[in-house]
């Protein structure tokens, strides 16, 4: 078996030269520092988009792009096709683990300097890779269609529709048409199976030769400084002087890498299981909350939170100053130092970065400004603000109940999130405070003067007094004296 192998291979080899093609691609030298773990993450997001490749083409033999069948088809391998859903959960999380590695790979470039002279052009590529590895994770979401996508491809297009003068142009172009509807789904199908996928295998290959022609970026010593006249001079010296063949020695530990990857893939798909499919796509239920998958929901937040009178201008702006300034970066600072260590602003400006992502992602996985519609059944009151209290007041704590006040304010850490809790709100209004706020509204609270008889509002005041640590007393009109206090002489 062993000798048929062999003489297949050499058959093969002799007609198609594959020896003489991939040995100077493996056997290439590069410097031995970068036989190091830090060198693994772009060769770990290939291997992704390979199981991407493979997991997408498996399940588009099943997949129907059709509006009215596209869900039941996502159901059917969800729960008749045998190990269908476990082939929707490796595409889904080999999605996530891909933009998540690209992610960390685009960092570690930065970090190290990789991005200056003479590898302007590598950054580029990678830059519109990642533009395109998200583009997948949009379209794949779309897929899904669901109340997710189909509500939240109708924010997408509304958002791109404020584009000035071309954007219900775009719009159509995108959507097929003025609604979402039978040929969305279908432009949606061929880009993210067709067109992003095509780009992104030319965008890697390119990519791939780049870095074959200009080399790995050597590991980034504080004071060896860039410079165009001497530093390709410097990097071959380099490379003779203490080079590696790429493959096995520093190719062994993308590998090994590479093969965890996969096996935290297959882990997460196994336990978590497949994304979806949520409720049927139906344009007349209005009251659903839709969200994007992990790697959106950053946007997804700082949308939600912006200023009204912001949010055109920073929706139409700072994506666009984002992506301008990731490519203007190599020709305005392609020089000079390459060291983190050396460049103390680069890495403020990543931690800053990912300060703001990881709180954006939070935010967007609790979403505190949308309240919380089942929180008035499905969080009793707690006990503990119910002991000792007047038959007045336990009236007051049934209508904060009844009227769904805990969609929005949270009691003993139940409850929406959307206003503030009500823990402590005695000792931030007095009651005339709390009767205007109650029946008048103010801030973000609507005015419940009209869904609330005055003897509701009474009981509801008088229970929310009580709401305040043992420790502290209430919150009082200083313009009157207190309780028990001697009036003036």
């Amino acid at each position: 078996m062993k000798s048929l192998f062999s003489s297949i291979g050499s058959w093969l080899d002799e007609r198609l030269g594959l020896s003489e093609t991939l040995a100077p691609v493996m056997g290439h030298q590069v410097p031995r520092d970068t036989a190091s773990w830090w060198y693994v993450f772009g060769s770990a997001t290939l291997v992704l988009f390979a199981l991407q490749v493979v997991t997408g083409i498996c399940l588009a033999l099943v997949y129907a792009p059709a509006a009215n069948e596209a869900w039941a088809s996502l159901e059917w391998l969800n729960y008749q096709q045998p190990l269908g859903w476990f082939l929707r959960a490796l595409h889904g999380w080999g999605s996530n683990f891909m933009v998540g590695m690209m992610t960390v790979h685009m960092i570690q470039v930065f970090l190290f300097g990789a991005w200056k002279y003479p590898r302007e052009l590598t950054w580029l590529v990678g830059v519109f890779l990642f533009l395109c590895t998200l583009g997948m994770a949009f379209t794949g979401q779309i897929m899904r269609f669901d109340q997710d996508a189909y509500w939240g491809l109708g924010i997408g297009v509304s958002m791109l529709a404020r584009t000035p003068l071309v954007g219900p142009y775009l719009v159509k172009l995108l959507v097929g048409g003025p609604i979402i509807g039978a040929e969305t789904l279908s432009r949606f199908f061929a880009l993210h199976v067709f067109v992003v996928p095509g780009l992104l295998i030319g965008l890697v290959v390119v990519h791939l030769v780049l870095v074959l022609r200009l080399g790995i970026n050597e590991w980034p010593m504080p004071g060896r400084l860039v410079d165009r006249e001497t530093y390709r001079e410097k990097y071959e010296e380099l490379v003779q002087a203490d080079g590696v063949p790429f493959f096995p020695d520093a190719a062994k530990r993308d590998i090994v890498f590479a093969g965890v990857t996969i096996l935290a893939v297959i882990a997460c798909a196994a336990i978590f299981g497949p994304m979806g499919p949520n409720g049927v796509p139906d344009p007349t239920l209005i009251r659903t909350v839709p969200r994007p998958d992990f790697f959106f929901l950053s946007l997804f937040a700082a949308f939600a939170l912006l200023p009204p009178w912001m949010e055109t201008v920073l929706i139409l702006t700072a994506p666009v100053v984002g992506i301008v300034a990731l490519l203007a970066m190599p020709f305005l600072f392609g020089l000079g130092e390459k060291s983190w260590k050396a460049r103390p602003m680069s890495v403020l400006l990543v931690v800053l970065a990912l300060v703001i992502l990881v709180t954006l992602t939070r935010l967007g996985i609790t979403s505190p400004w949308s309240p919380d519609m089942d929180a008035w059944s499905a969080d009793p009151t707690p006990v503990r603000f119910l002991e000792g209290r007047t038959p007045l007041e336990m009236r007051g704590a049934s209508v904060l109940q009844a009227k769904q006040c805990r969609n929005c304010h949270s009691l003993g850490g139940e409850g929406g999130e959307r206003g503030p809790a009500l823990d402590d709100v005695a000792t931030r209004l007095t009651r005339d405070q709390l009767i205007r706020q109650v029946i008048q509204g103010g801030g973000n609270m609507p005015a419940y003067g009209r869904n609330l008889s005055p003897a509701e509002v009474t009981a509801l005041v008088s229970f929310l007094e009580t709401l305040h640590p043992a420790n502290q007393p209430p919150a009082r009109d200083a313009s009157r004296p207190a309780a028990g206090a001697r009036p003036p002489a």
